[in-house]
């Protein structure tokens, strides 16, 4: 059997390390030229600050250019414009590097999307009788053959066939893993390669809107929407412009009338320094790099106000089957009838699974291979398979000298007429408390054992679950499975609810009202059963390897198809979310700070008595204003890195939380406009540039 639980490793493709994309020497360049292209009016509207920074920029320029063509002081105008100009294009310039890392992926995602020509069978039940067709001629419910070194030609599900599937193109993951029919792992992605033996697949996407063509749109950015904090937020500072605004026409007003009217130059810039520029710039840029940061992890969100939603998640629902257990039932344990060996068990139950293909008859197998060296021996003349059935519950084998059957413990004792010992009642007893499934293995009508078939839990998931506690994250396990057996799988994952014998609707049911509570809910899971769920979630988590109707009713996929990585969801959610507070904290203080760190220098000579609070001794009000404008422009610069890279998460309370932002970023956000404009002010007076 494959080792499944190479999949559940998390991916490291992609990944980078923090600030890594501003080293990347290619992408800061494309995402200069994109900046210079985002300057277009149009596109910069939905930013009313930097909008508002770009339209005082041109009004500036105009200044200087007059200026100069009537022989005025152009020198001042000029310098004033050109860091206005700055401040605009390390806005965009921020936008432009979160967007560009997304769009580096998408180019590798087109390279997988190749011209493939795909193998269309004529008849569904001869693989040998295919027509050659272009992958982007096929339709869905067509079905196509495809062998070792093939390319998958497009999305589907996989029909008949078991094969290792080379799926690094599009999770990045270079260990093929297994897709095989009849099972959560039967969906595979077009541009995909087949590495061994053969799948007959049946086509599920139309031409143009394949999982790949629809990954390519979202990596780049090109349906992201503005979530509700976002357009809250754009509100809040679209205000703080209009109030600042309102302010500098007041000082206008007061100056006027003292006989004294400053110029429209330094008001201009004046507005600009004081509106919130610095997260006006920053904040477009914060949202796709929350985006990003989830891609990094293998995670594709379909939205913003998902990533958004999933910092505030505190209920989790989880399919079990595939989701905390491994997918398919498997043998665990072989359990002999007195007097009878576990290797004559073993061997019994492997030679009566040859007619099993479920994976669970595949397990038995390599079950006994494991634990016992038991191989499949070669058949000899005359020997009858007795292929497994959903309705007889039994597969076997008849030799000429004896006959071996495997199933379902009545049906077996039916079918041979074999009594069970009460020793192996008790034994198939305590196998269905446990919450496995017990199965009987007979040979000439005598009961041999039984094997125990374990839903088995994924490694490591109880850890993750006890570490989705502590962020206050209750998780409820969801299955169709009877109580008892629910159970006892929730006992062994730690979670901490069980939904027994959940059909779609109780599902439902239990999403909406906990969301009628208050509360918000993610949903993990791969089934279509699971769909309804999904799309109900405020975070619907489907996994890649899941069916087609899980993959579009989610608002996020896992590549890795790891549910467990719902705590990344989440971590990367809060840090989205702290990081836009802590910019957003910084941001005004560093306004407020501005206020007070260049009014008195500016209309000292007006009011005298403002002298008093000019505390930095800024050498002239030129000088005062034009250190503001360029601090202003370069705190965009230096917050970019921590913008694409988020605030660091940490598990602790509001309250907790909020003290650090103020202490950190709102004490620094005062302090770091003293000084840097105190700063830029003595190198100006040094080089004699005002």
């Amino acid at each position: 059997m494959p080792d499944i639980s190479d999949s559940l490793q998390p991916s490291t493709a992609g990944r980078s390390l923090p600030g890594s994309a501003l080293r990347d020497r290619g992408l800061l360049g494309r995402a200069a030229l994109e900046a210079l292209r985002k300057l277009n009016p149009h596109s910069l509207i939905r930013n009313p600050v930097i909008f508002t920074t770009e339209a005082v920029s041109a009004l500036v320029t105009a200044l200087a250019i007059e200026a100069a063509a009537t022989g005025g002081a152009w020198g001042f105008p000029a310098a004033i414009a050109v860091w206005l100009w700055l401040t605009v294009l390390f806005a965009t310039f921020a936008e432009a590097v979160a967007e560009g890392r997304g769009r580096a992926r998408a180019e590798s995602l087109r390279r997988a999307r190749t011209e493939t020509v795909a193998k269309r069978l004529l008849r569904p039940d001869d693989r040998s009788l295919w027509q050659p067709r272009p992958a982007a001629a096929l339709r869905p419910g067509e079905l196509v053959l495809v062998e070792a070194g093939d390319l998958i030609p497009s999305d589907g599900e996989v029909v008949e066939g078991v094969a290792s599937v080379n799926e690094a193109a599009v999770t990045g993951e270079s260990a093929p893993v297994i897709r095989e029919s009849g099972g959560d792992r039967s969906a595979v992605t077009g541009g995909t390669l087949v590495v061994s033996d053969w799948l007959v697949v049946r086509i599920t996407a139309a031409p143009g809107s394949t999982f790949l063509d629809r990954m390519i749109a979202l990596v780049e950015g090109a349906a992201r929407q503005k979530t509700p904090n976002e357009i809250a937020l754009d509100i809040l500072l679209a205000g703080m412009t209009i109030i600042f605004l309102i302010a500098v026409v007041t000082l206008v007003g007061l100056a006027s009338w003292n006989g004294q009217p400053p110029s429209v130059t330094v008001l201009a810039a004046l507005l600009i320094t004081l509106i919130p520029t610095t997260i006006g710039g920053l904040l477009s840029a914060i949202g796709i790099a929350g985006m990003d940061r989830l891609l990094r992890v293998n995670i594709l969100a379909t939205s913003g106000r998902a990533v958004e939603a999933a910092g505030d998640v505190d209920v989790l629902l989880l399919d079990k089957t595939g989701t905390i257990t491994l997918g398919n039932r498997q043998a665990a344990g072989f359990h002999p009838a007195p007097g009878i060996a576990e290797r004559a068990l073993a061997e019994a139950a492997a030679l009566a699974s040859l007619g099993d293909e479920t994976p669970e008859g595949r397990s038995i197998l390599a079950f006994a291979r494991a634990q016992h060296g038991i191989a499949a021996p070669a058949l000899p003349p005359g020997a009858r398979i007795v292929p497994f059935s959903a309705e007889t519950r039994l597969s076997g084998l008849d030799l000429p000298d004896a006959r071996y059957r495997k199933g379902a413990v009545d049906a077996v004792a039916r079918a041979t007429g074999a009594a069970t010992p009460p020793a192996l009642a008790q034994a198939v007893e305590r196998i269905a408390r446990a919450g496995a499934t017990p199965l009987a293995v007979a040979k000439d009508g005598a009961m041999l054992g039984a094997i125990a078939l374990k839903d088995i839990v994924k490694p490591g998931i109880r850890e993750r679950f006890a570490a989705l506690r502590r962020m206050g994250i209750r998780t409820v396990m969801v299955t169709g499975d009877n109580r008892l057996t629910a159970a006892a799988i929730a006992a062994e994952a730690g979670v901490d609810d069980v939904l027994a014998e959940a059909t779609p609707e109780e599902k439902l049911r239990h999403i909406r009202a906990a969301q009628a509570e208050g509360r918000l809910v993610a949903m993990a899971g791969d089934g279509t059963n699971d769909a309804p769920a999904l799309a109900q979630a405020d975070v619907g988590l489907a996994m890649q390897t899941g069916t087609q109707a899980a993959r579009e009713a989610g608002n996020m996929v896992d590549l890795d198809s790891d549910p467990t990585k719902l705590i990344e969801v989440v971590e990367i959610g809060k840090q989205l979310l702290i990081t836009r507070g802590a910019l957003t904290t910084f941001s005004i203080a560093n306004d407020v700070a501005k206020y007070f760190a260049i009014l008195p220098a500016i209309f000292a000579a007006s009011y005298p008595e403002l002298q008093a609070l000019n505390l930095m001794r800024l050498t002239s009000p030129e000088s005062a204003i034009l250190a503001a404008v360029i601090f202003n422009a370069l705190i965009i610069v230096a917050l970019v890195p921590l913008a694409l890279r988020g605030v660091r998460y940490r598990p602790e309370g509001a309250a907790a939380l909020l003290r650090r932002n103020l202490l950190l970023y709102g004490l620094g956000g005062i302090l770091a406009p003293f000084l840097g404009i105190k700063l830029i002010d003595l190198a100006l007076h040094l080089l004699g540039i005002v």
